[in-house]
């Protein structure tokens, strides 16, 4: 009987030996944790910069009430403009979320197309924040007037930045992908971009809560 079931077991495990080499040829360097390396390697970004804005998060929040009585965020929010310009940035998730979603059924067109138009609109979200930020500094807030404005000024700057990043990202990967410069999975390539992007999305979320929306 266990020669039966020897015999029985050994060409699964030929099937299964071969199944494992058809998966390294076609895809890619995989961890222990069944991502590719490349992905695996963007969620250990991410997560260092969670940790990041983690801290200029806690920041503001312990330096919000140090602020004068004339130069406060009840004297200096905009709350409509602000939550005009968030909206702008969530929709670039959709357009973002579009192009992924091109890219794996390969229709190069459209995913250059969405990821043309998340630029565009990542642009936007920074040309309002760059905006805000020469409002307020003609009001009379700059970035030493106090310990409020200087964490205010470091955790959104610091957003602002990390938006400016990932749209010449996405313009590279458009150019990239024009060119045919890619020479790896072209849908995993597209999917890195998302993944920084959807996280400065969800980053500001939390940001304009805390900082926008909850009174001090």
């Amino acid at each position: 009987m266990s020669d039966a079931v020897l015999t029985d077991a050994a060409p699964d495990a030929v099937d299964d030996h071969g199944d494992h080499g058809h998966d390294d040829a076609h895809g890619g360097h995989h961890s222990s944790l069944g991502l590719s390396n490349t992905k695996l390697a963007m969620w250990l970004f991410l997560g260092s910069e969670c940790l990041l804005f983690g801290g200029l998060i806690s920041t503001y929040m312990l330096y919000r009430n140090r602020h004068s009585e004339n130069l406060g965020p009840d004297q200096l929010w905009d709350i409509p403009f602000t939550s005009a310009s968030s909206f702008v940035l969530l929709t670039s998730s959709l357009t973002m979320v579009l192009a992924v979603s091109a890219a794996n059924r390969q229709d190069l067109r459209n995913t250059k197309i969405y990821l043309t138009v998340t630029a565009l609109l990542g642009g936007l979200f920074v040309a309002g924040q760059i905006y805000e930020f020469t409002t307020f500094y003609r009001e009379g807030l700059g970035f030493t007037t106090s310990l409020f404005s200087s964490s205010f000024f470091t955790l959104t700057g610091f957003h602002g930045v990390h938006v400016s990043i990932g749209i010449i990202m996405l313009i590279a990967t458009v150019g990239m992908l024009s060119k045919d410069k890619i020479s790896g999975d072209k849908a995993e390539a597209v999917e890195m971009v998302g993944l920084y992007w959807h996280f400065v999305d969800i980053v500001w979320i939390i940001i304009f809560t805390l900082v926008y929306l909850i009174p001090a």
